[in-house]
């Protein structure tokens, strides 16, 4: 099972991740009565995306052009390259010097612009991990310097961090030339761990070239945080909260709003204080991700949610009547109709399924509206509003590659 800011998943297996909502769309009197009609009349198509050469590739965003933007190993497996999916062509969107890239959160806007995390060819002097190593997953994923970056025009160039700081990290960018993400300040931090040595703080980057970093609030007596998405009303979504790993838990104390140059705690009464992290947030200003379990241990299970101003939290149910039993739910994309994307899985992620929760909590299995597509859709990272989803499919043999999904049937 994957998660976003890198949680307890990829915590697991050597940690599987680190930008939401749900219920845009007004219900007609028969969806209101009856929700699960509305999936149930909802078939897909699906096909891979092709890859760089390896066994692993991944959807993370999907915009309204059915951009694909996300990753794919290389040849022999080894590192990872940004990749960008336009038309069923993928484009290697290449690295800032080092072996490693990706694009790890929903990008989103339609501008051009993608962003994510590259590696450098500058070493890394304090031994520190940081947020992306987890994405990378080979031998080369410590060592380097990594960035925030922005690809625009075929050329991808470095996002600046705050002054001494030496790591970045970019999750999202809106149709306004904004990107957001995280960076390190410089400041050494009795609160980080686990290789981690300094803080880091909520970004957003105002792009020109020049490309300007300003630095986002934290909830009062926190240290460190991220952001994780932004729309084009300049909403703002992500964590607040300690040091740690960089790579959320206890840095997911809060799940925070940013507008207005305020920041607001949209779950002041979360279960833990660990991995409650917004993942994104549509232009309604809906938010979907996913919060901790104070049953288990710091981020074992996870359980998806849904925040819209009326209504505020909503938890979002993980797949009933499954066996072994689904305890773990996660959210990762929303549009604006209301149609919330994500991960369902048993407490071992050993089944673990991509999900669609549509006007409802109860999420529908991907797999069953698939089709004759053979491999077993694993993770939905992202959806449009054309209803189109990508994310990672797994097949008999282990094979790990890019979908689409693009719906056949009624909405």
């Amino acid at each position: 099972m994957t998660t976003q800011f890198i949680t307890k998943r990829t915590s697991q297996n050597l940690l599987i991740i680190l930008a939401a909502v749900c219920c845009g769309a007004v219900l007609t009197a028969a969806h209101a009565q009856r929700p699960e009609a509305a999936t149930a009349k909802t078939q897909y198509s699906v096909s891979n995306l092709p890859g760089l050469g390896g066994t692993n590739s991944a959807g993370n965003s999907i915009n309204n052009q059915t951009w694909v933007a996300g990753y794919s190993r290389l040849t022999g497996d080894q590192v990872r390259h940004a990749g960008l999916w336009r038309s069923g062509v993928l484009s290697d969107l290449g690295t800032l010097g080092g072996p490693n890239s990706s694009v790890t959160w929903n990008v989103k806007n339609t501008q051009g612009l993608i962003v994510g995390i590259s590696q450098t060819a500058d070493p890394e002097p304090r031994g520190e991990l940081w947020s992306s190593f987890f994405f990378y997953f080979g031998p080369f994923g410590a060592g380097h310097i990594n960035l925030g970056f922005v690809w625009e025009n075929n050329q991808m160039r470095a996002l600046p961090n705050f002054p001494s700081g030496n790591m970045g990290f970019a999750t999202g960018a809106n149709n306004l030339r904004q990107a957001v993400g995280w960076a390190e300040n410089g400041i050494e931090d009795p609160l980080c761990c686990c290789n981690q040595v300094f803080q880091f703080r909520p970004a957003m980057w105002t792009l020109g070239p020049p490309d300007q970093i300003h630095e986002l609030p934290l909830i009062t007596g926190d240290s460190s945080g991220a952001a994780t998405a932004i729309n084009d009303n300049g909403q703002i979504v992500g964590i607040s909260g300690i040091c740690d790993q960089a790579v959320g838990r206890h840095t997911a104390k809060h799940a925070v709003l940013w507008e207005n140059g305020t920041v607001t705690d949209i779950y002041p009464d979360a279960p833990a204080p660990w991995w409650n992290t917004p993942t994104a947030i549509n232009q309604r200003g809906d938010i979907v991700g996913f919060a901790g379990d104070p049953a288990f241990v710091e981020g074992e299970v996870l359980h998806a949610f849904k925040w819209t101003r009326d209504d505020g939290i909503r938890q979002l149910k993980p797949l009933p009547n499954r066996t072994p039993e689904h305890v773990d739910s996660e959210a990762y994309g929303i549009n604006e109709r209301g149609q919330v994307v994500g991960v369902s899985s048993d407490a071992d992620g050993v089944d673990t399924r991509a999900v669609i929760w549509d006007h409802g909590n109860i999420p529908t299995d991907l797999n069953e509206l698939k089709g004759s597509f053979s491999a077993r859709l694993q993770t939905a990272k992202d959806i449009n509003d054309n209803g189109e989803i990508t994310g990672r499919a797994i097949d008999a043999n282990s094979v790990r590659t890019t979908y689409l999904a693009v719906p056949v049937g009624g909405q």
